[in-house]
């Protein structure tokens, strides 16, 4: 199926079996919308139902079965997550209901870690991780072989399983990825595009775009403290809109508790947070026809050169809704050329 194309579209969600991960029930559903993010929980959904009469949390898989009129056909899932007690809507004998769902994450971030616990120095950061998100009955999947933690990494206080794994992920340059079927895959961050998505290319983006340039707290030179060891990291490149040349002044941010990846040096750590923080250079906002294959985190080429629109792209936030085509409202962040 070439989802570039026009699509028609019907919607369904099923309760899940957290033991085996499998569809046990279908329930019909009559619309609402799915949304991810690169933060905290990273997916939710709010699904419109007819007479959900569960009293208990449940385990749920929204699924989109796609066709086109070639005749080639999908059965995709949208999200997986926890289903909680539904808002209940009484016309007469007429009930229908706005089911809240919660992402696989959840589980793991509803527990509190132990004052004093931390990730120990020399192991790799995806084994600790595993560890943490063992509260979810997601499965979970390490692509790849993971840096081990160059220093350890303490639990704050209201620190939770999900949080600390968070921070491990950001410690080793990692990140974590969630699809429809509610599997969490720990796998390096790329600066590689999964796609380009052009005037020429795949275009399946709406003619009617937002582009905004908020550089106000973007800094231009970065301070890490570690210890007795501080790291400066400058941005003097005069072709550089955010440097201090360009700009005519100073910006500086700071970091007094770092969490180096393995044979990472302050300094290192440095350049990586400036440039970290200097990506909200420029953002994008747009509505697209559904794309399976993109999710938060991705990083996509846009080729838009009658719009000033050209380079690689971070997805910072989707919002797909369950409706006409699986339109996809999508925000994302200028990374580089």
């Amino acid at each position: 199926m070439d989802w570039t194309k026009g699509l028609s579209a019907s919607y369904y969600m099923s309760f899940i079996d957290p033991a085996s991960w499998r569809d046990i029930q279908r329930i019909e559903i009559t619309g609402g919308s799915v949304k991810r993010q690169s933060t905290g929980l990273m997916e939710s959904a709010d699904v419109d139902c007819v007479r959900y009469q569960q009293g208990a949390e449940r385990w749920v898989r929204v699924w989109l079965d796609a066709s086109q009129s070639d005749g080639s056909s999908a059965h995709e899932p949208l999200f997986t997550g926890l289903a909680c007690a539904p808002d209940r809507d009484i016309n007469g004998v007429l009930e229908t209901n706005k089911v809240q769902c919660y992402s696989v994450l959840k589980p793991a971030d509803d527990i509190l870690l132990p004052r004093g616990w931390y990730a120990p120095a020399g192991v790799p950061g995806a084994q600790i991780i595993c560890e943490l998100l063992q509260a979810t009955p997601a499965p979970v999947k390490v692509n790849g072989t993971a840096p081990a933690l160059a220093s350890h990494v303490v639990a704050e206080d209201g620190e939770t399983r999900l949080t600390m794994s968070q921070k491990i992920l950001k410690a080793i340059n990692w990140r974590m990825r969630l699809d429809g079927y509610g599997v969490i895959t720990l796998e390096p961050v790329t600066d590689e595009p999964a796609i380009v998505l052009g005037a020429l290319d795949n275009d399946v983006i709406e003619t009617k775009l937002k582009a905004s340039a908020d550089w106000y707290e973007c800094p231009n030179v970065f301070r890490a403290i570690d210890g007795d060891v501080t790291g400066i990291a400058r941005d003097d490149d005069p072709n550089s809109p955010l440097s201090t040349v360009r700009r005519g002044r100073e910006v500086w941010a700071e970091d007094t508790s770092c969490d180096l990846a393995e044979n990472e040096t302050v300094e290192e750590y440095a350049i990586r947070m400036l440039k970290e923080l200097q990506k909200y250079e420029r953002e994008v906002s747009y509505d697209r026809r559904y794309l399976p294959e993109l999710t938060v985190g991705d990083c996509i080429r846009l080729r838009y050169p009658a719009q000033g629109i050209e380079g690689r792209y971070r997805i910072d936030s989707q919002s797909i809704t369950l409706g006409y085509g699986a339109k996809t409202a999508e925000s994302v962040t200028y990374i580089g050329g």
